[in-house]
């Protein structure tokens, strides 16, 4: 087949080197965004003289029709024609004739799909950040239930101090805010055009890269072409704050297949969400937990290779940059697949709050409660935290907790020591105390609930 560009050219590579170069396997993707830039150039074109208006109108009928074909999934694409930009354009020649060869006046397929993949992550942003906003309904709902459920909370994957339930789920939340901040933030330099930048240089026609922008729905335009078409600063920040929101998501995954554990019995995953064994009858896995927690691993490997690709390369277009896309996709088809998942085991996650008090019972997370107990009747933290250890350590020898220790033990440890250090040893009473700004006391609580309710909406 006759290549596009093939001018120049006396030889034709060999079938496996074009399919060794061809990106449109997976470009593909960008189909209805190239349709789309390619409908703001022609159109720019005409208001700017450089096509007649009979001309533009045949291209734009031609795209439309190719557009619709595309949304219905009917293009056919050929590896011949190497990527999205010359399938289309060959497509549209196909339809309209010669005339579809004058589409590409003024531009470049550097400029070209740099334009399309500012369009495409635009999309999948504002998607993902829709998606963001869901999980944390999810989680504020499941919080509002679980107020005063209390439970383990941990440091070392040690038992600390017993916290609300709620408290625990809210700190997602929070951390799910920042994403949405960090996304929110990028579309600042997504929501720019390249598009008019040409190959490297600009073009010597007169074209209005500003109305392109505007009929794109872009906040302006790259100031140099150089920067323009070279640029993917864009989709490297993508695949970073994707990489945060999946860490973020892994460690929550990660906590989910403890706590559905038979050691922890926390919590029971819905059966949409877990799968069984193939020998085991007894079993139910946290398989999608589990994934969510191995694909962020995917995620991270995207940013490292086009980290890599990128550091090397003078300006302006090279080849390697190729490779910006397939991880690019592969990145937006797991955080939206990840965000979907996590809503839905949220959503329809089973508490056992039985299981989760009983546990803050049988430990030693109200010793903090005992040293506080002691600061504040005029005992130096520091004495009273050791006063506390020895307890724990006798408690530890009998075979007791805490709680099972009687009020002479108490006294020769400290005369501080009364009756009321019972009520203050119930984890319980431990956990509504804490009203300090950002605490775990149900007070406290319910005031977060209240803010992070109002920013999400939901009020």
């Amino acid at each position: 087949m006759k290549k596009l560009w093939g001018g120049r050219f006396t030889k034709t590579a060999e079938e496996w080197v074009d399919e060794f170069g061809a990106s449109i396997p997976f470009d593909q993707e960008l189909v209805e965004e190239d349709i789309e830039g390619s409908l703001a150039h022609v159109t720019m074109l005409g208001e700017c003289g450089i096509l007649p208006a009979e001309d533009v109108e045949k291209i734009k009928d031609g795209l439309l029709r190719l557009l619709e074909k595309a949304k219905r999934g009917e293009l056919e694409f050929s590896v011949a024609y190497e990527d999205i930009h010359l399938n289309i354009e060959k497509m549209l020649i196909d339809d309209i004739g010669s005339v579809g060869g004058k589409l590409h006046t003024g531009r470049s397929r550097n400029d070209q799909v740099a334009t399309d993949m500012h369009l495409y992550l635009r999309k999948r942003v504002k998607e993902i950040l829709s998606l963001i906003r869901g999980l944390q309904r999810a989680l504020v709902s499941q919080a509002e239930k679980h107020v005063e459920t209390i439970m383990p909370g941990y440091t070392h994957l040690q038992r600390a101090q017993p916290i609300s339930f709620a408290h625990h789920l809210l700190a997602y939340v929070w951390m799910l805010e920042r994403d949405y901040e960090r996304f929110s933030e990028s579309l600042k330099r997504i929501n720019r055009s390249p598009l008019g930048a040409g190959a490297l240089a600009g073009t010597t026609f007169p074209i209005n890269r500003h109305r392109t922008a505007e009929l794109l729905g872009f906040e302006g335009i790259y100031e140099n072409s150089l920067d323009a078409v070279s640029d993917r600063d864009f989709i490297i920040e993508f695949l970073s704050n994707s990489s945060m929101l999946m860490m973020h998501l892994s460690r929550l995954a990660e906590e989910l297949i403890l706590w559905s554990s038979q050691e922890f019995q926390f919590v029971e995953l819905d059966d949409a969400f877990a799968t069984g064994s193939s020998i085991m009858p007894q079993k139910k896995n946290p398989d999608m937990a589990e994934l969510i927690r191995g694909k962020t691993g995917r995620v991270y490997g995207h940013l490292m290779a086009l980290l890599t690709v990128m550091k090397g390369l003078p300006l302006a277009y090279n080849k390697d940059m190729q490779e910006d896309k397939e991880g690019m996709f592969d990145t937006v088809k797991t955080v939206i697949g990840s965000l979907k998942i996590f809503t839905g085991m949220i959503e329809t996650m089973n508490v056992r709050v039985d299981a989760m008090e009983k546990a803050t019972k049988q430990d030693f997370s109200n010793a903090t409660e005992l040293a506080d107990y002691l600061a504040a009747k005029g005992m130096p933290f520091r004495e009273a935290h050791e006063v506390v250890g020895k307890l724990v350590l006798h408690c530890i020898e009998q075979g007791v907790f805490l709680a099972d220790l009687p009020l002479e033990v108490y006294k020769e440890a400290s005369p501080l020591f009364e009756k009321d250090i019972y009520d203050a040893l119930n984890p319980r009473t431990a956990v509504n105390r804490r009203n300090s700004a950002g605490g775990t006391g149900f007070a406290e609580v319910r005031a977060t609930l209240a803010k992070v309710k109002e920013r999400l909406g939901t009020l």
